[in-house]
């Protein structure tokens, strides 16, 4: 009997890599990316290359709106995003609160349905901006939910939120994820892309993605501006 799997799918060069890694282990995977109100919306149709290029079975994007309440540089058009150099704040002006939390219920409750018992994530503390949400601490506390919260957890059917790339540096993740057959050209990083499809090159995350190229060794195939 196969197993199934929801993949959080973003279009970027993490849930790429998770999702590769999914297939490999045997996971039907179902792909869920969301439309949440951010200003790079780009990252959509990266995701959906993305889940058919990589043999997901399912992919479906929720259409949300948690930018309606602003407060992040990525939601919220009176927040500009800023240069890696100029954040200085432990949590950058990028986080997007509760995003996490809002996408793991969502791919929680398509779990239920499909009678899948696992979730994964592409959610990373080691080369990462200081997201709270993309903590162990955070991860294991909402596999605690999942598991008062469900049907499936009352019944004993255990529900596991994976975060394979937790511990691992960007440079081991795309070492990993080329090993998985992952084109990372295919993939997406950056908050201020152009409409012709160039990464800025500056901003916290282009800065992350350039340092795991250059740690693995590897030629970064990005188009920068």
């Amino acid at each position: 009997m196969s197993k199934k799997a929801v993949i959080l799918l973003s279009g970027g060069l993490d849930s790429a890599t998770v999702l590769a890694g999914a297939r490999a282990d045997g996971y039907d995977c179902y792909c869920l990316s969301f439309s949440y109100g951010q200003k790079q919306i780009a990252e959509v149709g990266y995701a959906e290359q993305l889940a058919a290029t990589l043999g997901a079975i399912e992919h479906r994007v929720a259409v949300i709106d948690i930018g309606a309440f602003g407060g992040s540089a990525l939601t919220d058009d009176s927040i500009d995003v800023p240069d890696a150099k100029d954040v200085c704040d432990e949590i950058p002006v990028t986080y997007v609160p509760a995003r996490n939390t809002v996408f793991l219920a969502y791919a929680l409750g398509w779990a239920e349905v499909l009678g899948a018992r696992d979730i994964f994530l592409g959610v990373n503390a080691v080369d990462y901006s200081g997201y709270p949400d993309c903590r162990p601490e955070f991860i294991n506390a909402f596999e605690e939910v999942a598991n008062l919260a469900t049907r499936a957890g009352v019944e004993g059917r255990k529900m596991t939120i994976h975060a394979p790339l937790i511990q691992l540096s960007k440079g081991e993740i795309i070492i990993k994820g080329l090993e998985l057959g992952v084109d990372y050209a295919q993939t997406v990083s950056c908050y201020r892309l152009t409409d012709s499809g160039e990464a800025c090159g500056d901003c916290d995350s282009c800065v992350l993605r350039k340092a795991g190229f250059s740690d693995a060794g590897i030629t970064d195939p990005t188009r920068y501006r």
